[in-house]
């Protein structure tokens, strides 16, 4: 008896029918996929536009935050390049001098740009901080005019010859540009250097020239022009006394145009900004401010905003 032979077959799971989408689940896939890639884009568009508006921000930024109105300057970011430096290295020099070999010599625009409002208000008086041969023009200009030069060189003031009705007088600073920090702290800090007006001679404040001729202090200036004492090492004078004395002096008088030579440099900003103000920034030409000071015998404060 032939053995028993059992017929296997493999065991296939019977395909199980795929039942087709109905209509309305295709048209909800359809939906949906439309509305991720909508929302995609959504998104997309104002990033790429914000990224677009920052791009074209960045120039208008960098030129905002150069020519703005600083606040009060930390001491390292006035001094500690000072303090890294003695006076007869290059490297300080050049961080506050000019970058040009000659700061005293004015441009040809820069010169135009001084007599053109000189000019304006010929015949007048007008007191320099700084003795340059190039200013000696003024004295010719201001012919009916008053014109005083204030001097701390003696080898300039020997080689100048005073014409009529100009002044030429030598002081004394008592103060240097690394002291700069410092004196504007005190000056925000102590009430005797508000712009109440006083004779600086007999002002306490440590930024008030208080050794000019009695001439200086009692004259009403119509132009004081500040391009002395040179200001550029830390050790050699700087314009902080000559910026707030030239404030002072010119609340006296009715309207004092008061211009600011080497504001590329950072002294000269500074206390331009603090004590002249943008808001009486009228005009500018190179390396030159223009402000136009009013007469304020009750002001509390110099900038009013």
């Amino acid at each position: 008896m032939p053995p028993e032979v059992f017929h296997c077959h493999p065991f296939v799971t019977p395909p199980i029918p795929i039942q087709p989408k109905s209509k309305q689940i295709r048209t909800l896939q359809k939906k949906y996929c439309q509305g991720r890639m909508k929302f995609t884009k959504r998104k997309l568009i104002p990033v790429l536009v914000f990224i677009l508006v920052i791009a074209s921000l960045i120039p208008l930024l960098k030129l905002t935050i150069i020519t703005s109105s600083p606040s009060l300057p930390s001491a390292g970011s006035l001094l500690v390049r000072q303090q890294k430096c003695s006076s007869s290295s290059s490297i300080c020099r050049n961080n506050i001098s000019p970058s040009n070999a000659d700061a005293s010599v004015l441009t040809e625009k820069e010169n135009r740009f001084l007599l053109d409002l000189v000019s304006r208000r010929i015949p007048c008086k007008i007191l320099v901080f700084g003795l340059e041969p190039q200013y000696l023009s003024l004295a010719s200009l201001n012919d009916g005019g008053l014109t005083v030069f204030i001097e701390d060189n003696p080898e300039k003031i020997s080689t100048m010859k005073s014409l009529n009705k100009t002044r030429i007088y030598k002081v004394e600073y008592q103060t240097i540009a690394a002291e700069a920090f410092k004196l504007l702290k005190h000056a925000r800090e102590n009430p005797d250097c508000a712009p109440k007006f006083q004779l600086p001679k007999l002002s306490r404040c440590k930024l008030a020239l208080t050794n000019l001729p009695e001439e200086v202090y009692n004259t009403k200036w119509d132009v004081v022009l500040v391009d002395g004492p040179q200001g550029d090492t830390p050790d050699s004078p700087g314009r902080m006394v000559a910026i707030y004395t030239a404030s002072i002096l010119a609340r006296k008088g009715n309207v004092t145009d008061i211009l600011v030579h080497d504001v590329d440099r950072m002294i000269e900003k500074w206390f331009s900004w603090e004590f002249l103000c943008e808001e009486n920034l009228v005009s500018s030409k190179g390396r030159f401010w223009n402000f136009g000071i009013l007469r304020e015998p009750n002001a509390t404060k110099f900038c009013t905003i």
